[in-house]
């Protein structure tokens, strides 16, 4: 299968961020954890975190350089970016490669070092690939979503689909199918 197809393939699944297998992300040489915003960290449109979330971010900030790229408004993403105390990418068009970079160069990490965790395969798995990043897709966090990103996910149930019966992934419930990983 052409490699057009792998842009689409995430190198490990979790059904929550908090499950994200971390010792395996440091035993590859994983240096920084780039991750997305809504519905990845907090709900789509929630003011709030999670008393979970807010845990596993201490726990990873320990471990990890800690950044945010994401394809919500300034204001938004700045909001987050202080409270969290993160430096932060907003309208960072991914899958487009130039919100990465930035971020990467800001914190001064090669791309072969991060990882991106997110929900989205088109946007966080595909931008991720595309640099040469370790990349994480997770259950979204809410069923409640921008009208595009449901679109979106139109399109990434047939994708998910087609890459199963290739045998290049497997699914992941709420992402289309089976268990952690």
């Amino acid at each position: 299968m052409g490699s057009f197809w792998n842009l689409f393939v995430p190198d490990m699944y979790a059904s929550a961020i908090e499950h994200v297998d971390l010792d395996r992300l440091e035993r590859s040489g994983v240096e920084a954890l780039l991750l997305d915003l809504d519905n990845t960290l907090i709900p789509w449109g929630s003011d709030r975190m999670a008393a979970s979330m807010s845990r596993w971010l201490e726990g990873a900030r320990g471990r990890f350089r800690i950044g945010m790229v994401s394809n919500a408004l300034p204001d938004r993403v700045e909001r987050w970016s202080r409270e969290l105390e993160i430096p932060a990418i907003s309208r960072a068009a991914k899958p487009r490669r130039g919100g990465y970079r930035e971020l990467l160069g800001d914190m001064g990490i090669a791309p072969g070092r991060a990882a991106v965790i997110g929900d989205q395969l088109v946007t966080d798995v595909v931008g991720g690939n595309r640099m040469g990043m370790t990349t994480v897709l997770v259950v979204p966090l809410s069923k409640r979503e921008f009208i595009g990103t449901r679109m979106v996910r139109f399109v990434e149930r047939f994708i998910l689909a087609f890459l199963v019966r290739k045998g290049l992934t497997r699914r992941l419930d709420g992402c289309g199918g089976e268990d952690d990983e």
